[in-house]
């Protein structure tokens, strides 16, 4: 649901998004934007919902009023009432609703965080799983900026437990980076050796220098599946002795 009016459907393509599975609508006012959520939570015909984004689901009085009225709280409202009725309903289906919300600073504010989100409190309130996501710095190729450096910190969580962080890449021309992934964590496992400014694997020497080291793996898909089939193995959870003994009784 692209409230903002941004998607490029070549541009999502180039980055690796399937567009004949993806169905896009471009409503005009916030209430047509989450009218057509409810619809398509409560059809079951999807399994995935975006709003992109919240602080541009604009209230049908905002849209039709003058420049200037005042509107107070009127999209907080909004918010609240469309979440009380797709709460339950997302609940009894099988799929997902992703807000995509902005940060906006509040005025005034001495001491604590002075950001805030768009929408009012309710999201906050009825979402399960709440991640920021910033920028942390550039990812250069000598003097041009060719990606972000990215964190992602979970801020609220019912599944799991919260405040886990996770960095990443966000390359420009590809999206987000699996090979950088890959060579981040394999350094970490020590399937990776990194002496001074070089990655090597065993007697293989992928690069010097981390983005070298990346193009290295995506030219080379042989090695960068048998490295990540070592990162899985070692990062899979062990069965407990409680699991091992279930399973055998159950035998």
């Amino acid at each position: 649901i692209d409230a903002e009016h941004a998607l490029d459907p070549s541009w999502a393509k180039r980055l690796g998004v399937n567009l004949d599975e993806l169905l896009v609508s471009q409503p005009d006012t916030g209430e047509q934007a989450l009218e057509i959520c409810e619809l398509l939570v409560r059809s079951n015909a999807v399994d995935v919902i975006v709003v992109d984004s919240v602080a541009a689901l604009i209230p049908r009085a905002e849209i039709e009023g003058e420049m200037g009225d005042s509107h107070v709280g009127l999209q907080a409202r909004l918010m609240s009432q469309a979440l009380r009725k797709l709460t339950g309903a997302i609940a009894k289906s099988n799929c997902i609703v992703i807000f995509i919300n902005q940060l906006r600073e509040k005025i005034g504010v001495m001491f604590g965080s002075p950001e805030t989100t768009t929408g009012g409190r309710a999201l906050k309130f009825y979402s399960s799983v709440r991640i920021d996501i910033r920028r942390i710095g550039a990812i250069k190729d000598g003097d041009q900026n060719v990606g972000n450096r990215v964190r992602a910190k979970v801020v609220k969580n019912k599944m799991a437990p919260p405040f886990r962080m996770a960095e990443f890449d966000i390359m420009f021309n590809e999206g987000i980076s699996v090979s950088g992934d890959l060579v981040d964590l394999a350094v970490e496992d020590n399937v990776i050796k990194k002496a001074g400014a070089w990655f090597s694997y065993g007697d293989v020497r992928l690069g010097q220098g981390r983005e070298n080291a990346k193009q290295f793996l995506r030219e080379h898909q042989d090695l960068f599946a048998e490295i990540r089939g070592k990162v899985v193995h070692n990062r899979m959870p062990s069965p407990s002795p409680k699991a091992d003994a279930e399973t055998e009784k159950a035998d």
